[in-house]
């Protein structure tokens, strides 16, 4: 990914942040010779640099994905930007979001212990903490043959690449006049993206 400096996130809290709050990801590897992606939730594993999710088992790119490097795709809030809001006709449209590019190889997980707490680490995640729902309740012979359906995998991460781009190339003066456009909004990418420039602006 083009990462101009001023847009680098080096952080690893601040990655992994942006990872667990914007888990849909893209998964792309070489299918049959071709790029193929798939759009999955993920569950990150701090401790073990690793992301955990499945296939569904009649989705093919599992099949040939084990021995090559694979990319992950984590898109966070994005928004255009109009020039107008500079106050300036010598400037041009552009677009602020966080991205979030992780690289690693794959293990199918055969064993059905790792496999079903995978699956109850994703359920915890989405879950709200209200939610009646626990997949310890449900009949183990149905989670049994529902899990034949999945291919589980680990992804363990070699490198990640993290952009936001904020505005941060702009004088704080069109940056602060950027976030009070973006506040004026009800769009809700338009507002993170303002909440992410303050807190920019306030290091």
């Amino acid at each position: 990914m083009y990462i101009p400096k001023q847009f680098k996130i080096e952080d690893e809290s601040t990655i992994y942040e942006f990872i667990e709050n914007y888990s849909f990801a893209n998964l792309v590897s070489l299918h049959d010779g071709e790029p193929y992606a798939t759009h999955l939730p993920l569950v990150l594993n701090k401790s073990e640099h690793a992301l955990y999710g499945h296939f569904a088992r009649p989705n093919e790119q599992w099949k040939d994905v084990e021995n090559q490097q694979i990319l992950v795709i984590f898109q966070g809030p994005h928004c255009y930007i109009s020039p107008s809001w500079y106050e300036t006709m010598k400037a041009v449209p552009t677009w602020n979001y966080v991205s979030i590019h992780a690289y690693g190889k794959m293990e199918i997980i055969k064993n059905q212990e790792v496999i079903l707490d995978s699956l109850n680490d994703m359920v915890k995640k989405y879950e709200s903490p209200d939610s009646p729902y626990n997949l310890s309740d449900v009949d183990p012979n149905f989670i049994e043959g529902m899990s034949k359906g999945i291919v589980a995998f680990k992804i363990n991460m070699t490198k990640i690449e993290a952009k936001a781009k904020l505005s941060q190339n702009q004088p704080v003066e069109r940056q602060e006049l950027i976030i009070k456009q973006l506040e004026n909004t009800s769009h809700q990418d338009n507002r993170k993206i303002a909440s992410l420039m303050k807190k920019n602006l306030q290091k």
